[in-house]
């Protein structure tokens, strides 16, 4: 495994493992992302075999532009429309994939549909190119675990289990895409994430549907697992207090006086600042050792919905 800054050089070899079969972690907008060639069944295992991933829950295929999605998936009037107003952006779209699609079983876990987006980090774009293929490309962490935004986060999940880290820095939204099923005349939302429901409905015109909370057996689309997200410590939600051996994962300007470790997410209250620092703060406090964090409440609006859906899976209870 190599950390390298994604200069021209580092694009061009990562391109080239890609197509070898080779996994190549990279940062998008949102988290960074452990990426393989889509169309090769032995590269999306390897996926898998690396994150330690069940197979049966699928994976997100990045393409460069609508034109790419086009050959692999069948958009509906709705998809398109959404299609057009958020990408490239952190929006994914559950279609169903065309016949002709090219892409792997194994990245869809069986199903007949495809999740599938455009990203807008210029890194993503360059590796698309240099790669001339598509990439199934979950978040560069081990299953179940708190998502990278650095590429330090990746080495310290994957380390040897990818060939090349491309290090572009700090992502800039810090949550996952939004994941919407396109497929029917209305707007499923199956994950929240860096696209706000509001800015979906003023698009759609129309109140956004919600998909089912949790699925543990036949996921539709990634983040479905109702244990997902998690660092090593136990989380306490919406604390007011802070006990006796935890850390506090604060937000806002009205923080319980503690000697234990403090991160504040946002201390003017700030949603997107927060969504932005979440995963870094969970592994951060996760260092301190103390083995719980408490987490003081977040609003349900805007980035809430899905940094509360991030924290609700972190601190269920965890697989055996």
């Amino acid at each position: 495994m190599t950390v390298r800054t994604a200069d021209a050089a580092a694009l061009d070899e990562a391109g080239r493992l890609i197509r070898d079969g080779a996994l190549v972690a990279f940062p998008t907008e949102t988290v960074y992302g452990i990426g393989a060639d889509a169309t090769n069944g032995r590269a999306v295992a390897g996926i898998f075999e690396a994150k330690g991933r069940p197979h049966f829950n699928p994976l997100i295929v990045h393409v460069p532009d609508l034109a790419a999605a086009e050959k692999i998936a069948e958009f509906t009037p709705l998809a398109r429309r959404l299609a057009v107003a958020f990408w490239p952006g952190p929006l994914t779209l559950v279609l169903e994939r065309r016949a002709e699609a090219g892409i792997s079983d194994l990245v869809s876990a069986g199903l007949t549909s495809i999740a599938v987006r455009v990203p807008a980090h210029p890194i993503a774009q360059q590796l698309l190119a240099a790669a001339g293929r598509p990439l199934a490309a979950p978040s560069a962490n081990r299953s179940g675990r708190v998502s990278p935004t650095r590429a330090e986060h990746v080495e310290e999940d994957l380390g040897q289990r990818v060939a090349m880290i491309l290090d572009g820095g700090a992502t800039a939204h810090g949550l996952e895409s939004t994941i919407v099923d396109g497929r029917g005349d209305a707007a499923i939302l199956l994950r929240s994430g860096a696209v706000a429901r509001e800015a979906i409905e003023a698009v759609v015109g129309a109140p956004l549907a919600r998909g089912p909370e949790s699925d543990d057996v036949h996921p539709t689309a990634p983040g479905q697992l109702t244990s997902h997200y998690a660092p090593n410590a136990m989380l306490r939600l919406n604390a007011r207090d802070v006990r006796p051996g935890e850390a506090l994962l604060a937000f806002g300007p009205d923080v319980p006086d503690t000697a234990n470790p403090v991160l504040n997410l946002s201390a003017g209250g700030d949603l997107v600042e927060a969504a932005a620092a979440l995963f870094a703060a969970l592994r951060a406090l996760d260092r301190t050792g103390t083995g719980a964090i408490a987490v003081m409440p977040i609003p349900e609006r805007g980035l809430g919905e899905a940094i509360n859906d991030r924290l609700r899976r972190a601190a269920a209870p965890r697989p055996a």
